[in-house]
C-alpha cells in the first residue's frame, strides 16, 4: 500500500440501477426479487477486491440515500417532484442491498434527510483537509464540482462503467469550465431529473459559454442588461431568480456531520463472513462457490451465470398471446414532438435518464444496416411521450432546401452518453439493426431489451402467420395493442412515385418515427411482465438477450470472399447448366425452358408418358423435388439431369452470382443478416445472403466455401459440434447404449448398425445414419421408406427394431407428444417453449406435421440454445485469454467460424473448444460429452 491515505467513496445508487437493468428479475428461495441485489453484489465485490489489490486505495465506504427528503425540499417544494417511483420489484430490494453492503464488512453511510451527494461531498472535503487523496466512484455531473487539488491532496472520480478517471481536464472538456464553476453552469441549464428550474431555453453549451465569458453566475446575470436584444437576454433577465435558486439547489453541502470516522473505513479485502451467510440465504450459489474457492472477485456481472430463477411457469393456451393490456391511453400521434434544437434534445435526454428506461428507434435510408445512412432517431419515455429527432432530412440535391434540424454530429454526441449509460435501459424492436446503425456512428448501446426477442421467447410458434412470423412490430401492435401502425408504404409510397424517408415532411415523419418508439415502449410494458409469469425469463435472460449484441457484432465484422473465385465458379456453373440443358433437350426430343415447371410437366407426363403425374389447382403438373426424385429412382434419366440442373442453377443464382453482388463496397466483405426469430425452435437463420443452405458434403458446396477466405496473414477456424442432436437425444431419452458409445468415442452410426443389423458394413452404417436422424425428426414409415428406397412394411420393421433396441427413444417420443398435446408447447432443457397450436387439429396433415415438429423441437431447440450460450460466452473468454482480436464471424447450424492470426490458432482453439464443450453448464449437466471438431485453413472450405 502507498503511504498516502486514499479514500474511495462509492455512489451506491448508481450501482443499484445499473444492476437492476443489467440482470434478470431473479427471486431468492423465499420468492423475494433479488436481481438488482445480485448485480449490486457482484459489482461491489469486484470493486472492493480490485481496489484491495491495487497500489493506492486504503479506505472505502458506500454511500446511499436514506430518504427522498432533504434541506432542498424546504427551499423549493418542487425539488425532485417529477422523479418517477422506483420499479415495483426494485423497492423490496433496497433493504437487501444494504444487507449486501454490510455483508462485505464495508462501511455504509446513509443519513436521514441528507442526500448521498452531500454525504459524499462532506467526506471528500474532510478527507482532503486531512491530507488524503479521494476518489468518488460515480459519473454524476453534480459531484464533478468537487474535483481538484488542495495542499497536495486531490479529489478525482472513477467512472467504472467506462473504466475512466475523471479529473480537472475531463471536467473542463465536458463543461467548458473548471470544476469550481460547474455549479454555475448547472444553475443556468437546470436539471429536469431533479426538477431544478434553471433558465428555460438555456442548454449546456449556452450555459458553459456564458460562465466562461463572464466568470460566474452573478456576473453572467448582471451582464444580461447590456446584451443585444434577443431571446437569451429576455430569459436571463426574466428568470434570474430561478437561476439564483438553482445555484443554491445544485451546491453540495460539505459540512454534514460524519457518522463514521474516516479512519474507520479501512479497506481490508473481502472477508468470508458474514458474506457467505448472505450469499447462501439468497441462493447466490455461483458467488458462494467463488468465495469457497478463494478466487477473489467475480468477473463482470454479464459474464456470470445467475442462480436458477425460482419462477413457476403458468399454463397458457395456444391463444395466450392475447393478454390483458396495462392501463394505457390510446395512441395519440398529435402529442409527439419533433426535436429541432439542442435545448429540446437535452430535455428529452434528461427525461430518459429520469425514467431510467427509454424506447429507441432509428430511421435510415435503407434496410441494409451496413450501407444505410442515419436519417433520424426517435425516443419514448412513456405512452404518447415520444419524439423524433431528424438528422438527415432534405433532398439529395445539394441545393435542395433542408428543414431545421440539429447537426448530426452534435446530436449524436449528446445522445451517446445516454445510450451507453448502464443505469438507463434502452428498449428496441429488432434492436440488432439499430445497434449496428449506431455502432457505425461510434455508439456502443447498452444495456438493452428487445420486444421482438421477448415476444419470441414467449410465443414462438403461436402465430397463425407461420414459423418465425408474428414478431414484427406491426403484427405485435395489432395483436397486443389493437393498434394499426402507419405503414412505410403509406408514408413513402410505392413504385416510381416512392420517395426516400429523408424527403418525407417532418410532421409526417415525426408521426411515423415517434409512433415506432411509442409502440415499442408499450409492447415492452406489456410483454416484459409476462416473462416471469409464463416461465420465459430464463431463456430470455440467459440466452436470447445477451446474444443480440454478439450477433450484431458478427454482422458488422462480416467475412471476406474471393470475387475472382466466385466469378470463375459462376462461369463453370453456366457452362455446366448449358451442357445439361442440351442433354435434357436431347432426351425430351425438343427444346423447352427447363426452368419452367409447366413446360417440364408437359414433357415428363404428356410427351414422355411417365406415370405418377398429378395436376394441382392451377391445372399444371407438380414437378417439385420429391416428384423428380421418385422418377429418378424409377430410372428416368431426364429427371436426374433436371435435378442436377436445378441444383447448379440455384447455387449459381443464390451464391456465386449473389455473393459477388453482396460484397460491401465500404468494407470489401460480405455481411449476412441473422434472424434471431427465423426458426421457431430457436435456431438462427441468415439472409442477404443466406449462408445456411450451402451444401455441406458435396464437392460443389466445398468449392463455394473455398471462396470464403481470411485476410492476409490470418486464417479461418471452423469449430463444429459433432453429432450434437444425437448426443442430446441420448441424454434426453436416457439411452444407455448411445450414451456409452459417445462416452467411449465410438462411431455412433456403426454402433447403431451393430444394434439393428448385427454387423457394420458400408450399407448398414449408411442406413443406420439415416434412421438415427430420421426418427428424431418424427419420420413416418412412408417417409423412411422413401429415403432408404424400400417398401413401407420394411421401413416399419426397421422403426420397430430401432425402438426395441433403443426403448428410451420411443418413450421420449411418446412422452413428448403427450406433453405437447396437453400443454400446447414443447420445452428445451433451458426452458425455451415452442408452441404447436395445431397439435390436436382434426385435419390429419396439420396434426401429423405438428407431431413431427414437436418430436424434434426439444432436441433441435436445446442444440440451438447451447450454441447460442457458447456464442454469448465466447468473446469474453477470448478477451480474458488475451485473444480479444480473434473475431467470431459466422454461425451456420452447429458450426462457428472465426478469423484470427495463424500464430494464435493453438491458444484460441483451446479456448473455443472449452467454451463450446461447456456451454450447457452449469444450468444443464449433460450425461454425454459435447464433442467439438476444429479445423483451420486459408478458406472456409479448407478449414473443414
Amino acid at each position: 500500500m502507498a503511504d498516502k491515505q486514499h479514500l474511495y467513496l462509492v455512489d451506491g445508487s448508481a450501482y443499484i440501477f445499473r444492476a437492476y437493468h443489467r440482470l434478470p428479475p431473479l427471486t431468492d428461495p423465499e420468492g423475494t426479487p433479488v436481481g438488482a441485489v445480485y448485480g449490486y453484489t457482484t459489482m461491489l465485490w469486484k470493486l472492493a477486491d480490485d481496489l484491495d489489490k491495487a497500489d493506492g486505495p486504503t479506505h472505502l465506504a458506500v454511500v446511499l440515500d436514506k430518504s427522498s427528503h432533504s434541506f432542498r425540499n424546504e427551499i423549493y417544494g418542487q425539488y425532485k417532484a417529477n422523479r418517477p417511483d422506483p420499479p415495483e420489484d426494485l423497492v423490496p430490494q433496497f433493504p437487501l442491498i444494504r444487507d449486501a453492503t454490510r455483508a462485505f464488512s464495508l462501511p455504509l453511510v446513509e443519513e436521514p434527510d441528507v442526500e448521498a451527494d452531500d454525504m459524499i461531498a462532506s467526506y471528500a472535503r474532510a478527507a482532503q483537509d486531512a491530507g488524503w487523496n479521494v476518489t468518488i466512484v460515480s459519473s454524476d455531473k453534480d459531484l464533478m464540482q468537487l474535483v481538484g487539488e488542495k495542499d497536495g491532496a486531490r479529489i478525482d472520480m472513477l467512472d467504472t462503467m467506462k473504466s475512466a478517471r475523471i479529473y480537472i481536464d475531463e471536467v473542463q472538456e465536458k463543461f467548458g469550465v473548471p470544476p469550481e464553476k460547474v455549479g454555475d453552469v448547472l444553475a443556468l441549464m437546470g436539471d429536469s431529473v431533479d426538477n431544478i428550474p434553471g433558465i428555460f431555453g438555456v442548454g449546456p453549451k449556452t450555459a458553459s459559454k456564458l460562465i466562461a465569458e463572464h466568470g460566474d453566475l452573478s456576473a453572467a446575470l448582471d451582464a444580461a442588461e447590456g446584451m443585444k436584444k434577443s431571446k437569451l437576454k429576455e430569459r436571463l433577465i426574466e428568470h434570474r431568480e430561478d437561476a439564483e435558486l438553482s445555484r443554491v439547489l445544485v451546491t453540495l453541502k460539505e459540512d454534514c456531520p460524519l457518522p463514521i470516522a474516516i479512519n474507520d473505513m479501512k479497506l481490508d479485502g473481502v472477508p468470508s463472513e458474514p458474506l457467505a451467510a448472505f450469499l447462501e440465504k439468497h441462493g447466490f450459489t455461483s458467488l458462494l462457490r467463488r468465495l469457497d474457492a478463494g478466487t477473489g472477485s467475480p468477473n463482470r456481472a454479464t459474464d456470470l451465470n445467475p442462480p436458477k430463477q425460482q419462477t413457476q411457469g403458468a399454463e397458457a393456451s395456444a391463444q395466450g398471446n392475447v393478454q390483458p393490456l396495462p392501463d394505457l391511453p390510446e395512441v395519440d400521434r398529435a402529442k409527439y414532438e419533433c426535436v429541432q434544437s439542442m435545448d429540446r434534445l437535452e430535455e428529452w435526454i434528461a427525461r430518459a435518464r429520469s425514467a431510467r428506461l427509454v424506447a429507441v428507434d432509428t430511421e435510415t435510408t435503407s434496410l441494409d444496416c451496413m450501407l444505410c445512412d442515419l436519417v433520424g432517431v426517435s425516443l419514448a419515455t412513456g405512452p404518447n411521450q415520444a419524439c423524433y429527432i431528424p438528422l438527415g432530412h432534405g433532398g439529395s440535391d445539394m441545393f435542395a432546401e433542408k428543414p431545421q434540424q440539429i447537426g448530426k454530429a452534435e446530436a449524436l454526441a449528446a445522445l451517446k452518453p445516454l445510450l451507453e449509460d448502464d443505469a438507463v435501459l434502452k428498449v428496441f424492436q429488432n434492436g440488432k439493426y439499430d445497434l449496428n446503425v449506431l455502432a457505425r456512428e461510434g455508439i456502443a448501446v447498452a444495456p438493452i431489451d428487445d420486444t421482438m426477442i421477448i415476444s419470441f421467447a414467449l410465443d414462438a410458434g403461436r402465430s397463425e402467420s407461420g414459423i418465425g412470423g408474428g414478431h414484427g412490430m406491426d403484427e405485435l401492435a395489432e395483436r397486443h395493442l389493437g393498434h394499426p401502425c402507419i405503414s412505410f408504404k403509406e408514408l413513402c409510397g410505392t413504385g416510381r412515385k416512392a420517395i426516400p424517408f429523408a424527403e418525407v415532411p417532418l410532421d409526417k415523419a415525426t408521426e411515423y418515427a415517434a409512433e415506432d418508439a411509442d409502440v415499442t415502449w408499450r409492447l415492452h410494458a406489456m410483454l416484459k411482465r409476462r416473462l416471469p409469469v409464463e416461465g420465459g425469463t430464463k431463456i430470455y435472460e440467459r440466452v436470447d438477450r445477451p446474444l443480440v449484441p454478439v450477433v450484431a457484432g458478427m454482422e458488422r465484422h462480416g467475412i471476406k470472399v474471393d470475387r475472382a473465385r466466385l466469378a470463375k465458379l459462376s462461369e463453370e456453373f453456366a457452362t455446366e447448366t448449358k451442357r445439361l440443358e442440351g442433354e435434357i433437350h436431347e432426351i425430351a426430343g425438343q427444346e423447352f425452358t427447363v426452368g419452367s415447371p409447366k413446360q417440364l410437366g408437359e414433357i415428363l407426363f404428356d410427351k414422355l408418358g411417365f406415370k405418377g403425374g398429378k395436376k394441382g389447382k392451377s391445372g399444371q403438373y407438380s414437378t417439385d423435388q420429391s416428384v423428380l426424385e421418385k422418377l429418378s429412382g424409377d430410372g428416368a434419366e431426364i429427371a436426374a439431369k433436371v435435378l442436377e440442373w436445378r441444383q447448379l442453377a440455384k447455387l449459381k443464382s443464390t451464391y456465386t452470382d449473389a455473393l459477388q453482388e453482396a460484397i460491401n463496397p465500404r468494407s470489401g466483405r460480405v455481411h449476412t443478416s441473422y434472424s434471431l426469430v427465423g426458426a421457431q425452435t430457436g435456431r438462427l437463420s441468415s439472409t442477404d445472403p443466406n449462408l445456411q443452405n450451402i451444401p455441406i458434403r458435396t464437392e460443389i458446396g466445398r468449392q463455394i466455401r473455398d471462396a470464403f477466405v481470411a485476410e492476409e496473414g490470418n486464417v479461418l477456424l471452423a469449430a463444429d459440434y459433432s453429432q450434437i442432436e444425437l448426443r442430446l437425444a441420448a441424454h434426453m431419452a436416457d439411452v444407455a447404449p448411445l450414451k456409452e458409445a459417445f462416452a467411449e468415442g465410438e462411431d455412433i452410426h456403426a454402433r447403431t448398425a451393430t444394434e439393428m443389423f448385427g454387423e457394420v458394413t458400408r450399407d448398414t452404417r449408411a442406413r443406420a445414419k439415416t434412421i438415427n436422424f430420421a426418427i428424431l425428426y418424427g419420420i413416418s414409415r412412408w417417409g423412411l421408406a422413401g429415403r432408404l428406397g424400400v417398401e413401407a412394411d420394411e421401413a416399419q420393421a426397421m422403426i420397430d427394431t430401432y425402438f426395441k433396441r433403443f426403448p428410451g427413444i420411443q418413450k421420449y417420443i411418446l412422452h413428448t407428444l403427450e406433453y405437447v398435446r396437453e400443454k400446447g408447447y414443447s420445452e428445451t432443457l433451458f426452458g425455451r417453449k415452442t408452441w404447436f397450436p395445431r397439435i390436436n387439429s382434426k385435419n390429419q396433415a396439420e396434426r401429423q406435421g405438428s407431431e413431427r415438429a414437436a418430436i424434434n423441437a426439444p432436441i433441435q431447440g436445446t442444440s440451438a440454445d447451447i450454441i447460442k450460450r457458447a456464442m454469448v460466452r465466447m468473446n469474453s473468454a477470448l478477451e480474458e485469454a488475451g485473444l480479444g482480436h480473434v473475431r467470431m464471424l459466422l454461425q451456420v447450424h452447429d458450426e462457428l467460424v472465426f478469423e484470427l492470426p495463424e500464430a494464435d490458432v493453438a491458444a484460441a482453439s483451446a479456448i473455443i473448444e472449452r467454451v463450446m464443450a461447456g456451454a450447457a453448464q452449469p444450468y444443464v449437466e449433460l450425461s454425454v460429452p459435447l464433442g467439438v471438431e476444429i479445423g483451420t485453413g486459408k478458406s472456409w472450405g479448407a478449414a473443414h
